[in-house]
Order: structure tokens, then sequence, then C-alpha cells
């Protein structure tokens, strides 16, 4: 009776062991919290979040832009007979406009040299600037004889609001543009599809410059996959790209 007694004790104790065992087995197996399942625990990140301020910039500057840079030139070049593109710039527009000094009266400026807000040759009638915020192409254009003059076009509805010649140009300042525009056999217009063709994308800025004391044409092309700028420099020679930056800012 002794050794059955025994026996019985092993196969109970063994039969309760087996039983805390499995509990512990369950128990670590089970989630220690609710929300280690929850959605929003692995909810993917916001694509704008990824975007630094320069690039956010000009995502929202470009889509709110309804005016090509193609355009933009055509329209600036009317302002003044027989000039020729020197500098295109996509920005955002500060809001109103101020009268610059040694700029004329609206009712009698001449082509090129009417202020900010003024009236547009052949327009008869004042166009109001953008808001502040709004895009717009700021253009110099160049007369023949190197004489530049600011163009400002509002870059959702095309129209001119500001013309004006830009002031503090000296006889070598003119000569110097002369000079370059005479050099550039490559027209802005060729310089932007070297550029595109190397990198799809749209074209915020364009300038006729000296880099390293080679005459180029300077491109922005920012891409609208990821926002960023790239520059091209080409030969207003040749034709060929000289240098290439990328603006990841």
């Amino acid at each position: 009776m002794a050794l059955t007694c025994c026996l019985g004790s092993s196969v109970l104790l063994m039969a309760a062991c087996g039983t805390d065992s499995t509990h512990s087995s369950v128990a670590e197996a089970a989630p220690t919290s609710p929300t280690a399942m929850s959605p929003t625990a692995t909810s993917p990140a916001s694509p704008t979040a990824s975007l630094n301020e320069d690039q956010a910039h000009r995502r929202d500057l470009i889509t709110k832009t309804h005016v090509s840079w193609e355009k933009a030139a055509a329209t600036a070049g009317k302002e003044v007979p027989g000039g020729k593109l020197v500098d295109l710039d996509l920005k955002t527009a500060s809001g109103g406009a101020t009268t610059s000094p040694g700029t004329t009266s609206p009712g009698t400026a001449s082509p090129g040299t009417a202020s900010p807000g003024t009236a547009s040759p052949g327009t008869g009638s004042p166009s109001p600037a953008p808001s502040a915020g709004a895009p717009e192409w700021e253009a110099k254009v160049a007369a023949a004889d190197g004489t530049v003059h600011r163009v400002d076009v509002d870059a959702v509805s095309g129209s001119v609001f500001g013309s004006r010649t830009e002031p503090d140009q000296d006889a070598d300042d003119k000569r110097k543009v002369a000079d370059r525009l005479h050099k550039a056999t490559q027209t802005s217009a060729q310089a932007v599809k070297t550029a595109t063709d190397k990198t799809k994308g749209t074209v915020t800025g364009i300038s006729l410059d000296e880099n390293d004391h080679r005459l180029v044409w300077s491109v922005d092309v920012v891409t609208t996959d990821n926002w960023n700028k790239r520059t091209f420099d080409v030969d207003a020679a040749s034709g060929k790209i000289v240098l290439e930056h990328v603006d990841h800012d």
C-alpha cells in the first residue's frame, strides 16, 4: 500500500507540472499589449514629410505655375523691341507693386520703362501684380545696345505687371552684355533643349553668364519625382554641357 501511494503521488505531481508548463507557454506566446497589433503602429509616413523645405517650396511653386518658361520669355521679349532674353527666373511674388527710381508714371511710359503695376505697351490698362506667395517670372531682356530691361510676368495669367530699365548700367556694362549676346551662337531655347534632353523636368531658370571665362547658358531643371534642382551649364557657342550640378536641398 505504501508503494501504491508513492506511485499515485508521483503521477499526480507529473500531471500538475505538465499543466503549469502548458499555461506558461501560451502566456509567453500571447501579445503583451493590444497596441502591438494596432494598424496605426505600421502606417507609412506621409510623402510630404520626406521633402525638405526647398523641395517643398519648388513643388508648391511649380504646381501653381500655369505659364511655361517659353511663354514667359516670349511675352517679356515683346516689351523690348529687338531685345533678347539674358535671364529668366521663376520665383515667389512678394505681393504689391512699388515704383522704382527712374521709372515713369502710367500713361507716359515707353516700352520697357514702365514701373511695376503700370500699363504694359498695347494693353491700355494696368495689370495688377500677383498676390504674395503666387508665382511670377522675373525676366531680363537686353536691347541691341546691351541695355537690360527687367520684365515681370504673372506666372498664372501670363500678363506683364511690371517693366522697367535696370538702373545703374554704365557704358561698360552695356558693352559687356552686347558682347555676350554677339558671342552666344546658341539660343536660350537650344540650351534648354540640350538640358532637358539630358534630364526631363520643369525649367525654372535660365541665364547667360560666364563661368571660368567660358560663356554659358545656365539652365535650372526641377525633376518632379523628387523636386531636386539640377543645373546645367551649356556652352553658349558649342552647345555642349560643360558642367552639371544637382541641388539636393
